[in-house]
């Protein structure tokens, strides 16, 4: 199963030069970084396992004016390495990192405690139960980049913490959220990101979006080698023909056709107190900002500009620092705050999902489209409702409905877009 692994933690600490030392790559590759030695946008390299696995790993930048950086490079992982310096301990920039992986569900990972050859074994001692406390759960593994020294049981640790992980998003569509574009003489253009859910393969036809455009896909890289075809959880490069880089930024997604909404409102349920009237939404690669109108725990997030999102996304809001998050339960609400609508998103079941969308007449299309439910939640919703007794509406239309989502179901099997053990049992 791919998986992508991010760093954190507080500027100076090591990050890049323990990447460095794993992977034998400098991913700081902008010569002002170079200069300055010190990370400022996000940095990729591919990470062996001592079992032959290979993970993604993204390097983020730990100074606090980069935050938005780290943001949009650990919204795509599924673990964390959390870099800790022995003589330091934990300092803001580590807080806050923690706090954003909190926000965006990411449990598992691995303390990486640095510099271990630079302090005495008493401080070192210290150090792990510093990392301990402020991590329950994590392993904590002493390393020295510089020497090289506990880089194998770094390894095994981090063995250990994907043999748990679980792929989120594994049933959406295809969204691959580009956080860099380039040209490249002989090829063109290329887009980067983490692809959140889906595959991608050269000769399929993406939308990207907010701009509402079809791209063709002309090449698939993984981690610079070509590939047939890339799974969710891959670093992945896409080569676009006849589109410009300029036509591209940072925020934009390449999604598959007609199956996530672009939006100025999220309908979601907030996380953390006191979060003001006015932030910035992080989201995926994406950021925005936004007036918050809440009523209790729910709000809608009305934004400057328009996203792509889906039910469950996971967003930070920030204003001069880390405020809070929130979770979308509804990527494409109505103007007006709806409480009963948003409490059965948060809490109910795909029937009950299914018909809280469907008490107006909709289509397969319209509701794939809406991003509140995926395609087998979809399916399981309305065979639900065709099995329920409780009709306010008519049943043929209903079971209309229920024959084309099942026709997309087995078009996205044919494809080998979507995981049979996730649908076989909604086609029966």
């Amino acid at each position: 199963m791919p998986l992508t692994v991010g760093t954190a933690g507080h500027v100076d600490h090591g990050k890049t030069w323990l990447v460095r030392a794993l992977t034998g790559k400098d991913t700081d590759r902008l010569p002002e970084e170079r200069r300055r030695g010190l990370s400022i946008d996000l940095g990729y390299a591919p990470l062996e396992l001592l079992d032959g696995r290979r993970l993604s790993l993204i390097d983020v930048p730990g100074h606090e004016r980069f935050v938005r950086n780290m943001v949009a490079g650990a919204s795509g992982v599924d673990l964390f390495l959390l870099v800790i310096d022995a003589a330091e301990g934990p300092r803001p920039q580590t807080h806050e990192h923690l706090e954003i992986l909190r926000l965006l569900g990411i449990e598992r990972g691995v303390v990486a405690v640095t510099k271990a050859d630079a302090v005495s074994s008493q401080r070192l001692r210290a150090a792990v139960a510093e990392a301990q406390a402020l991590v329950p759960g994590a392993e904590v593994v002493t390393v020295s980049a510089k020497k090289g020294q506990g880089l194998a049981q770094l390894r095994e640790a981090l063995g250990r913490a994907a043999d748990g992980a679980v792929r989120r998003s594994a049933d959406w569509p295809t969204r691959l959220w580009i956080d860099r574009a380039f040209t490249i003489p002989g090829t063109g253009t290329v887009a980067t990101g983490t692809l959140w859910s889906g595959s991608v393969a050269a000769g399929d036809t993406l939308r990207l979006e907010p701009a509402g455009r079809e791209v063709r896909i002309r090449g698939v890289e993984v981690h610079d080698a070509p590939v047939e075809r890339a799974d969710a959880g891959q670093r992945v490069a896409v080569a676009l023909p006849n589109v410009a880089r300029t036509e591209l930024r940072r925020g934009d997604a390449l999604v598959e056709p007609g199956t996530y909404p672009v939006t100025y409102r999220l309908g979601a349920v907030l996380q953390g107190d006191g979060i003001p009237p006015a932030v910035t939404v992080l989201l995926g690669s994406a950021s925005v900002s936004a007036r918050v109108v809440r009523r209790g725990n729910y709000a809608q997030l009305r934004l400057s500009e328009a996203v792509v999102a889906a039910r469950g996304d996971r967003v930070v809001l920030r204003t001069r620092k880390t405020v809070g998050g929130a979770i979308v339960l509804d990527p494409a609400p109505p103007r007006r705050l709806e409480l009963d609508q948003l409490e059965v998103l948060k809490g109910g079941d795909s029937v009950s999902i299914a018909r809280e969308l469907t008490h107006e007449p909709q289509t397969e299309d319209s509701l794939r489209a809406r991003g509140v439910l995926a395609p087998a939640e979809l399916m399981v919703g309305l065979r639900g409702l065709v099995q329920s007794d409780n009709w306010y509406f008519r049943p043929e239309w209903l079971e209309e409905l229920k024959v084309s989502a099942r026709a997309q179901l087995e078009r996205r099997l044919e494809s080998g877009a979507l995981d049979p053990g996730l649908a076989t049992a909604e086609l029966v």
